[in-house]
């Protein structure tokens, strides 16, 4: 007969109710922060203070993860010469995408981006960082042991990312060059590990535009219901 041994417990210190006035303000002036947040694809290249990044990164590691087994890895890349490798391979597979791998109907629901095969920002930027999702665990003894629900938890961490990012008033573009096989070796990452996405980080570069297109967002009463 097995017996459950009972998780270690701790006082739940850092919740702090707020009257619902405040609550109101802070939940506006959330969304008023995050509704400035646009892709941007032209950079600056002034470089970024590390220790932003870190606590930007601390922030990402607070994210909720399935069996809090925290599935993820953030490679952050500064090196020029590897930049300038990550832009030549991610544009060979952008060309292929874009002369024929990707469907037409594809093609049209990008047009008002006015994107291309050219990714100029992947060596301006000051900063990559190669965000990988662990498809499974190595412990101690070297052996594999299975992850939950990896795709949704990296994806919140790297929204958790993003947010931090903006609110320290830095620009960002996720792109997913696809396969990104590549950066595995590049970023000297364990084939247990698979890029998923690129988020380049950096000022917008002076004079910067981004497409009308970008900042249409769906209403509330499109992207939500009450039941």
């Amino acid at each position: 007969m097995s017996t459950t041994q009972q998780p270690a417990m701790e006082p739940l210190n850092g919740y702090q109710e707020m009257p619902q006035d405040q609550m109101r303000d802070r939940a506006l002036a959330h969304y008023e922060q995050l509704r400035r947040r646009r892709t941007v694809r032209d950079y600056d290249s002034r470089p970024v203070p590390r220790e932003v990044i870190e606590h930007c990164l601390l922030a990402a590691g607070t994210a909720p993860s399935g069996a809090n087994q925290q599935p993820w890895h953030f490679a952050v890349i500064s090196d020029p010469a590897i930049k300038s490798r990550i832009r030549a391979e991610a544009e060979e597979e952008e060309r292929a995408f874009y002369s024929g791998r990707a469907p037409e109907e594809w093609l049209r629901a990008l047009a008002p981006l006015g994107t291309d095969a050219s990714k100029p920002f992947l060596e301006e930027a000051p900063l990559l960082i190669c965000i990988f999702a662990q498809k499974y665990g190595i412990d101690a003894q070297g052996e594999r042991f299975s992850h939950y629900y990896v795709p949704e938890s990296v994806g919140i961490a790297t929204g958790f990312l993003i947010s931090a990012l903006h609110d320290a008033g830095l620009a960002t573009l996720t792109h997913t060059p696809s396969p990104m096989g590549f950066l595995n070796k590049l970023c000297g990452r364990p084939d247990n590990e698979k890029p998923v996405i690129l988020l380049v980080v950096g000022y917008p570069k002076p004079g910067c535009q981004v497409p009308v297109h970008g900042g249409i967002k769906k209403p509330l009463e499109v992207i939500s219901s009450w039941l």
